[in-house]
Order: structure tokens, then sequence, then C-alpha cells
């Protein structure tokens, strides 16, 4: 009893002392998608357990963490009415008929109106209002998807900037961190290449590449220009454009990790994390613990993750779904967000939310069906389940290009599904080895790491606090003008003085020749 009692005081007292020396961070996290929040959680509770005097933005509160926590909860912005409003989407099912450029216009919108629902919160302006701003923080930690304007913060408070992207490596961070970045064999992240390209591939991925750059710099990132000037112009500082602003982030962790991206050019300022949002799992609910215990022939699981709702599923396709689980032997579990499932089968459980992590370690958990999202996508290969992918929009295509490339899934276009091609898919997933195969060979590289994911990040976040910023790791690249960081004046240089010796060799070339037909004609 007194060994408790003098650990806890010892632990206590440990806590504390932590807690001194612990850096004050202040994180904005304003975009309202909640499977965000799962990349994001993880890093503020990693921060928090390690001492960190954290103050958080957010639309999802978090509730009393520690006592070095403190949320700023604002509203969640109901993204899906701009949707309805600008595309005419009844559910996020509608959403494969959109192109690329569609997905591209439906993320500047949403970007931009939740950036604005943000920046009018009393408490939000409430931050950016303060006036002792000396030595309040030491790090701004803000996501890099759709929410640039809240970058202001880095230079209201004077701290370095460490931003998180949820999608992972994306085109445009060439430009933010003063890299190349080959159109030539690194996909755009919303086309369904890989990194083997053919000819009209690699042309649709350089137009397509071209594209974001030039409507991010003159169209996209203008607009959040305005949000600062609407919002923040009445404070006493002149805020640059949002492409300099970019330029000012320290270090960007990305949602990714070999081999489940492409292998491309990168810097030490862009840290691959992914994964770090799986926690060992947990004891199970009894009810799903027991179907799954008693699934002798094995189980499917099925989610299509928080924002595309399988209660909004077509009729028709859900009729399909049903009628081929129906003559399965194996047990489907089912998050499913109705009530009430019509004509269930008895070897499908349906539940409105379940624990997908804890679930996809359970050893007879044997097909994982999922849009394909990044976070999903890397339970599964964590876990080695192999995948039935139904890309809808955005990354999901790519991911499940890659995961179908290496063997460890297959993809199935949702608009055109058949009872024969979902039951000819699952059959192969179940019975044919060469899937669990490759996926246990890709389990064991994701997992290969000299330190895991969150050990990484919480590292990365540290050392940029500790060395005030690391400017040392900054690239040159970002003070070159566009076309000195292209070649462009080396290039015209070169062309330049390939253009003379030709011209001079054409002059002496002619000048011989016109005084040979002088000499012949004096003969």
């Amino acid at each position: 009893m007194n060994f408790r009692k003098y650990f806890s005081i010892f632990f206590v007292l440990l806590l504390t002392a932590s807690y001194s020396n612990g850096a004050r961070i202040l994180a904005a996290f304003v975009f309202p998608g909640k499977s965000h929040t799962m990349m994001y959680n993880a890093i503020i509770k990693e921060l928090l357990q390690r001492g960190h005097e954290v103050t958080l933005i957010t639309n999802f509160p978090q509730g009393n963490l520690l006592s070095n926590y403190k949320e700023v909860q604002i509203p969640v912005y109901d993204f899906f009415k701009d949707i309805k409003e600008h595309f005419g989407a009844k559910s996020h099912f509608d959403l494969t008929k959109l192109t690329m450029t569609g997905f591209m216009k439906m993320l500047d919108i949403i970007g931009e109106k939740a950036t604005e629902h943000a920046l009018q919160q009393p408490n939000v302006q409430e931050i950016f209002n303060r006036t002792d701003t000396n030595d309040v923080y030491d790090l701004l930690l803000v996501s890099q998807f759709y929410q640039e304007a809240f970058l202001t913060l880095g230079l209201k408070y004077n701290v370095p900037i460490v931003t998180s992207s949820t999608l992972g490596y994306e085109n445009f961070m060439s430009h933010m961190m003063g890299i190349i970045q080959p159109w030539s064999f690194v996909p755009h992240g919303f086309l369904p290449y890989d990194d083997r390209m053919d000819f009209v591939e690699r042309v649709t991925n350089s137009i397509a590449s071209l594209y974001e750059d030039l409507h991010r710099e003159y169209i996209y990132l203008p607009k959040h220009d305005a949000l600062v000037k609407k919002y923040l112009s009445h404070l006493p500082i002149k805020f640059p454009k949002m492409s300099e602003m970019e330029r000012n982030v320290s270090l960007i962790l990305l949602n990714s990790h070999a081999p489940i991206t492409t292998p491309r050019p990168t810097i030490t300022g862009m840290v691959p994390v992914g994964g770090l949002h799986i926690y060992p799992p947990k004891p199970l609910p009894a009810d799903i613990k027991k179907f799954l215990d008693d699934a002798t022939d094995g189980a499917i699981y099925f989610s299509l993750g928080t924002n595309i709702k399988s209660a909004d599923m077509p009729p028709e396709k859900m009729k399909l779904f049903l009628e081929v689980f129906s003559t399965m032997k194996q047990r489907i579990l089912w998050k499913f967000e109705a009530d009430k499932v019509p004509k269930l089968p008895k070897n499908v459980m349906v539940q409105k939310w379940m624990p997908q992590n804890d679930i996809l370690a359970h050893p007879n958990v044997k097909v994982f069906i999922t849009h394909g999202g990044l976070f999903g996508s890397q339970e599964g290969v964590y876990h080695g389940v192999p995948m039935l992918g139904m890309p809808f929009f955005c990354d999901q295509y790519l991911n499940l290009k890659k995961a179908t490339k290496a063997g460890y899934a297959i993809s199935l276009s949702f608009p055109d599904i058949t009872k024969e091609g979902l039951n000819h898919s699952l059959t192969e997933l179940l019975e044919n080895p060469f899937y669990r195969e490759n996926m246990k060979r890709i389990s064991e590289i994701f997992r290969d790491r000299p330190m895991n994911a969150r050990d990484t990040a919480m590292y990365w976040i540290e050392y940029i606090i500790r060395h005030k910023g690391a400017p040392h790791i900054r690239s040159a690249g970002l003070d070159l003008s566009w076309y000195q960081f292209y070649l462009l004046d080396v290039m015209a240089f070169g062309v330049l003085v390939v253009s003379s010796i030709i011209g001079v060799v054409y002059i002496l070339i002619r000048s011989l020749v016109r005084r040979k037909k002088i000499k012949v004609k004096k003969n």
C-alpha cells in the first residue's frame, strides 16, 4: 500500500516537472472533416503526455484530457451543403461523377468556406486580437489541408510552424519546401496512376499538375489572402501573401509511409509519419467479439469511412450487396448508419459505429471492404488484411491503384458494380493466397521503421522547437525566382550560347562559300 502511495507521489512530481519543461504549442485544425481528427488527435495526445502545453482550435471537442490542455471549440461547419449547392450531390455516392478538376474545385470551396466560418468565431478572433504575444507560444501546429489563412498565427506570435498533411504527399508541396517534383513519375494525388505511367498518362499527369500549380497560385491562395484582409486587417501586422507565408513552414508531417506511397524526391522538412493514429488493439465489445470469435469460416469487415454513409447507398446497390452477402459462409460486419436494414441476412451484423482498428486486428477478419481512404488503408495494411476497394473521390483512386498493383487489393468501380463482379472479387480475396501473401509482405515493410510513427512525429516537432524553426534544414530553392528555380535562365543562356555558336559557324561558312564563288568567277 505504501509502495502505491509513494509511486503515485513520484509520478505526479515527475509529470509536474515535465510540464514545467514542456513547450507551449498553439494548434489550429479547423477543417470540418471528422476523419482528419484521427491524425491530429494522436499528435495532440502524444504532445500532452510528453508534458507540452497545448491550446487547440477545433471543430471536434476532445474533452478534459490533461491539465496542460486548453480547447477553443468552434461549431462544426456543414460542408456538405456547399457540395449540394455547387455540384447537386444528394449524397457522397454522387461524387463518383466528378472529374479531377471538379474535386479540386470542391475542396477549394469547402476550404474557403470552412476557414471563413472559423475566422468569424469570437473565441478565434480573441486569439488573433491578443496583445501579449511575447513568449506566449513556442510553436504553431496547423493542418496543411485547405486552411492556409491560419498560417498567419505563426507571424502573429512569431513562432515556427509545423503543418500536418492528412493526404500525405501533395504535388504543391514542392513549391512550399523548395524542391522539384518530377511529373514524369510522380502521379498527381487525384489521378488513378502509379509511378509507371505511359505517354498519355504522363501528358495527363503533367497537365493536371501544372493546372493545380497555376490554379493554387493565382486563384485559390488569393481567396485566402482576401480572408486575411477581411478578418485580420485591423491587426498591426502586415501579412505577406499566402504564397510567401507557406514558405515559412519549417516542417510538414505527412500521413504517408513506404510502401503505400510512390517513391519521390523529398527533403529533410518533409517527414512521413503514416499510421501514427494506429494504436495496439483494445478489447472488442462483447457482441462484436462473439460474432468474430464464432466466425469459423472467417469474417469480412465493411466500412466506407466517416463521410460516405452506407445508409445513403442507392437501393439497387444495397440489394446487390445483401444478396451477395446472403450466399456467403463468412460473417460480415458492416458499419451502417441506419437503425435497421430490411431483409438483413443472418450472417451480417450492422452497427452505426465500430472500432475499426480493433476489428481489423482480429485474426478471423479475412477481407476489408473499403472506399480506399488513407487512414483505413493504413489500418488494413498494418494488420495485414487484404482489401476490396471502391474509390469515390480524391486520393482514393490513387491509394487503390497502388494497392492493386502491389497485389494486396482488388478495386471495383462502385457505379458499375455487379453481383458477379462483387462475388468473384470477394472469392478471390478469400481463397487466393496471392493477396494474403502480398499483404503480409507489404505489412512487414510498413511496420519496419527506425522508430514508430508517433515517436517520429514527436522527435521532429521537438526538434523544430529546440532549434527555433531549424532554418538550417530550409531549402535555398525557396529564395529563388520561379525561372531560377526551374533553371529557365540557365536553359535560356544555353540556348543563347548554342544559337550564337551556330550563328557564327553559319556566318563563317557563308563567308567562305561567297569567297569561293567570287574566286571561281574571276578564273
